[in-house]
């Protein structure tokens, strides 16, 4: 029985595990701890370009709006409304499509009001 280890040789052991455990998850709480903050800071980026978007594509739509308020309010007989609010629900990834959407129906509402003011000139 000389070969195995005494008492106090089985707790050095166990607290050295210990230790290195310890000490190795506190080294994996550090890393994942900056792997975090830097996703934290990239999506806080992400959303900060996003709402930059945003506000440019209101914008954007806001004066199409305004020109073709300015078309159809030639027309005494059509009354325009309120400017269309932002939708909640809009899905972004479909962003571009919409907005060039907007130019070619922007272009035939320009044509049917020039064709209806041309025939109340006759």
């Amino acid at each position: 029985m000389p070969d195995e280890p005494t008492a106090a040789m089985r707790y050095k052991e166990i607290m050295s595990r210990a230790h290195k455990a310890a000490d190795d998850v506190r080294e994996w709480e550090r890393r994942r701890g900056h792997e975090l903050e830097s996703q934290i800071a990239e999506a806080a980026q992400r959303v900060e370009r996003l709402a930059e978007q945003e506000i440019a594509v209101q914008e954007r739509g806001h004066r199409w709006w305004r020109m073709a308020y300015d078309n159809v309010a030639r027309l005494s007989w059509l009354e325009p409304g309120e400017p269309p609010a932002a939708t909640a629900p809009a899905r972004g990834e479909h962003l571009d499509h919409h907005v060039e959407q907007i130019k070619p129906a922007y272009r035939e509402l320009q044509n049917a009001v020039d064709a209806l003011s041309w025939r109340a000139r006759r």
